[in-house]
């Protein structure tokens, strides 16, 4: 979804199948410091982000660091990018957004099916992801110093605009967050729970009443006492 220069949020909408069907999950983690959210076919998906799985436990077992996020999202491109020079193989039908942490900062890139890889400071994928694109391209430009908090209500706020007037609640949305805290250390890559994303959910529906309130006060006090009688309603004639 989007990062700051400590932070990287990923957000997914949780879709069902139907109305009688639940949803399949489509944010992973990948290591302590890294994952990923999918767009596409979803067994596609696991099956990548299992092998980014694996990849980060080689690197780590070998070199005892954890996998630069850049070797990460390369090493997914090349495999993707195999499957579209064989004859006997697919590409694979999904889209990936891999999010991580490491020496240089936090890091956010697009893969695509094609192979092509992109570093973005913020992005959305899937269907309806173009009002989320608009929403996130009028306030990439303050991300580098938002808080944790301020993340995670942005990325649930571009998920609001996806909804097209569905009202956004903790069981239509998944939201995860990798980091680095103030001492240094690792924030590992973790899914926010449903209970702390409905409690920013209820605070941002309070922030956004409070204006509209203020403007109707506002105009109630400009309106003078004749504007008042005026709009009175008259009394019937008997």
């Amino acid at each position: 979804m989007f990062r700051s220069s400590t932070h990287a949020v990923l957000a997914a909408v949780n879709k069902p199948a139907s109305e009688l069907s639940s949803y399949q999950r489509k944010v992973f983690r990948v290591a302590d410091h890294a994952g990923v959210a999918l767009a596409g076919l979803t067994a596609d998906g696991r099956v990548l982000s299992r092998f980014l799985r694996n990849e980060c436990i080689n690197h780590s077992f070998v070199y005892e660091a954890p996998l630069p996020v850049s070797r990460l999202a390369l090493k997914l491109a090349d495999k993707a990018q195999v499957c579209t020079q064989r004859s006997w193989k697919r590409p694979y039908g999904v889209g990936l957004l891999v999010a991580g942490l490491d020496e240089s900062g936090a890091h956010l890139y697009y893969n695509c099916p094609s192979g092509n890889y992109f570093e973005y400071q913020a992005f959305a994928i899937g269907s309806r992801s173009q009002a989320a694109k608009t929403f996130l391209e009028r306030r990439f430009q303050g991300y580098n110093d938002y808080t944790p908090e301020q993340l995670i209500k942005d990325a649930l706020s571009a998920i609001k605009e996806t909804l097209q007037g569905e009202k956004l609640s903790s069981s239509n949305c998944t939201v995860a967050i990798v980091g680095r805290k103030e001492d240094g250390t690792i924030e590992p890559f973790e899914m926010i729970g449903a209970a702390r994303i409905q409690e920013l959910i209820d605070s941002m529906e309070v922030a956004e009443e409070a204006p509209a309130e203020e403007a109707s006060s506002m105009q109630e006090e400009e309106r003078g006492p004749e504007d008042a009688a005026a709009a009175a309603p008259a009394p019937m004639d008997i």
